[in-house]
């Protein structure tokens, strides 16, 4: 574990030399969270009625976690990296290194992810606070079980674009499935709640990425409950461990595929 903190402090420090990036990136978050809270507040002509379960102020809220964690991600960089190592070659030199390819990729994007998630969280608050006003009754006690999701949920993602980037090895370029993936967690997750959808497609939704990357952190925002909070944290950590094996599984395979070939 020693390898991979040093890892983290080595990435953490390199990701802060880029902090123009990360000011132009809030202009982007800004720009979009008074997009939507326009967009809803005209949906919601009467700011106190609900639709499918959702207040005006839930529904805001849940776009404004679910935009720091989507901006907190920003995982195409890594899928690109990763399918780049792969194609040309350079991930040969990572199969006799002291650690886990796989790792050594997760711990320099999580360090990454881990100061924007703060920095745009900060900015994210700042702004539903202004412009909506807290939650109602909702206890701040709660948040570190929304941080603790909301990291889960950037870890969950990252591993499953790792996998992606890793099926470089079978095809020419992993960035068209990257797309596919990015568009349905997108559309899907961050613009809209499960609950807006019809019904026999929440059902499948609730086993899907979708549930626990975007979904799962916003829900316990705007509407925590202990049951909630435990099937949720629970289907991530499940997620975690099935994401991981998926990722060794393919690495190891790309590797024999790489060692057969001679590579």
């Amino acid at each position: 574990m020693k390898k991979y903190f040093s890892i983290f402090k080595l990435s953490l420090m390199s990701s802060l030399q880029y902090i123009l990036d990360i000011v132009f990136g809030f202009i982007i978050y800004i720009i979009i969270i008074y997009i939507f809270l326009n967009l809803w507040q005209y949906m919601y002509e009467d700011p106190s009625s609900i639709i499918n379960g959702y207040t005006m102020n839930q529904m805001v809220w849940y776009i404004i976690l679910t935009e720091i964690i989507w901006s907190a991600s920003s995982s195409r960089k890594l899928c690109k990296k990763i399918s780049k190592d792969v194609t040309s070659g350079n991930i040969a030199y990572n199969l006799n290194k002291p650690y886990s390819y796989i790792g050594f990729s997760l711990t320099t994007h999580m360090s990454e992810a881990i100061i924007r998630l703060l920095m745009y969280g900060i900015v994210g608050i700042t702004m539903g606070l202004i412009f909506l006003g807290p939650i109602p009754n909702y206890n701040p006690l709660f948040i570190p079980i929304v941080f603790l999701s909301a990291i889960l949920a950037i870890i969950i993602d990252a591993l499953l674009v790792i996998a992606i980037g890793l099926i470089s090895f079978w095809v020419e370029d992993s960035n068209p499935l990257y797309w596919l993936y990015s568009k349905a967690i997108l559309i899907l997750g961050t613009m809209f709640p499960i609950e807006f959808f019809p019904k026999f497609l929440q059902t499948i939704l609730k086993y899907t990425p979708v549930f626990v990357t975007m979904y799962g952190p916003a829900k316990l925002l705007v509407d925590f409950n202990l049951k909630n909070s435990a099937i949720i944290l629970s289907a991530q950590i499940i997620y975690v461990a099935i994401a991981s094996l998926i990722c060794t599984f393919i690495y190891r395979k790309g590797s024999e595929k790489l060692n057969v070939n001679g590579g």
